[in-house]
């Protein structure tokens, strides 16, 4: 399989996430490495489509480690969900004498390259990108990190002015399947409760912690909600609700949407996506195909892509402990 790899496309799709830019080099600087070529696939699979290629080099990628965001775009592709979208991007492929492709994303993209490798047995590899860290098989995602501390920056800013005018503020952050950003950014980000889609928390309970809270001494609270939880889809109904049950405090909402997102990845992220680039380039050069470039016990694996979407790793149950004993 080594001898007749001799060119590699990369591209990212779905979600932007940073750390993406950090992971195209790796997997463009592992080609120049190898003596491989390197063709940088603008927009995603709908790029794939429309062969909206261009060749990469070492020197093509300085300068985006830090750098939030891709620099290849992303895009959503209806035409990739259809058959014929798909046979065109192999189409393309072909006519550029590609041989494997690497592709970063979440669970969409793979979705998208489990479909094609089986309908033209084309090597692919992914690596996890996505703020979400909804990926089974991987302790860690693309962009979860960095995440992480654009929420805890922005809820210890909340937090000032909560404190400065007595108010509980209800923070809603990014997580529609998974609540990892939520238990860990509340915990370190010292909120009182946090709402997460693995726990149906209830809005009776959150007015009776509330409640305790108030009466313990606390003149302020910080809620962290994520948007994929039973009783924060709607935060603004549910701030409704404690406004009707909890007359103590003033009830605020702030939803930090693509925030998250953006901002320059932070050291970690930019570590585990050069490990990752560099993994795949190596998984194919092995002869792997149709699997996902992961870490878990900060070990560089390989999962199939078919495993890494049977569901989100599971919460731990010890961080929920710790959420609860330290925000009494």
């Amino acid at each position: 399989m080594k001898s007749t790899i001799k060119k590699i496309a990369v591209l990212t799709s779905g979600g932007d996430a940073p750390g993406m830019n950090a992971a195209i080099r790796a997997v463009v600087r592992s080609c120049a490495y190898h003596n491989l070529e390197c063709i940088g696939v603008y927009r995603g699979y709908e790029g794939l489509i429309e062969g909206d290629f261009k060749e990469l080099d070492a020197r093509s990628v300085k300068n985006i480690i830090n750098r939030g965001g891709t620099f290849l775009k992303s895009a959503r592709s209806d035409g990739f969900r259809t058959k014929e979208g798909r046979a065109e991007a192999y189409k393309q492929l072909k006519n550029a004498n590609i041989d494997a492709l690497v592709t970063i994303g979440g669970d969409g993209t793979f979705k998208g390259a489990i479909v094609f490798n089986e309908e033209f047995d084309f090597p692919i590899v992914g690596l996890p990108g996505t703020i979400d860290n909804d990926i089974n098989g991987t302790d860690f995602t693309i962009g979860y990190d960095t995440a992480l501390n654009t929420v805890v920056e922005a809820i210890d800013k909340i937090r000032d002015t909560a404190n400065s005018h007595n108010r509980l503020f209800l923070v809603e952050v990014m997580g529609r399947d998974a609540g990892d950003i939520a238990i860990n950014a509340g915990i370190g980000a010292g909120a009182e409760e946090i709402l997460i889609p693995e726990q149906n928390m209830g809005r009776d309970r959150l007015v009776a912690s509330l409640k305790r809270s108030k009466l313990s001494g606390k003149s302020s609270s910080i809620v962290v909600v994520s948007e994929g939880d039973q009783i924060g889809k709607n935060i603004f109904g549910l701030a409704e609700y404690i406004r009707e049950n909890l007359e103590d405090y003033e009830c605020k909402v702030t939803v930090l949407g693509h925030i998250q997102r953006g901002g320059a990845p932070s050291c970690y992220d930019r570590v585990l996506a050069s490990r990752l680039g560099v993994g795949a380039v190596d998984a194919l050069l092995n002869g792997e195909r149709d699997v996902m470039i992961g870490i878990v016990h900060n070990k560089v694996v390989s999962v199939d892509f078919v495993e890494s979407l049977k569901g989100a790793n599971n919460i731990d149950e010890d961080l929920i402990r710790v959420a609860d004993i330290t925000s009494i």
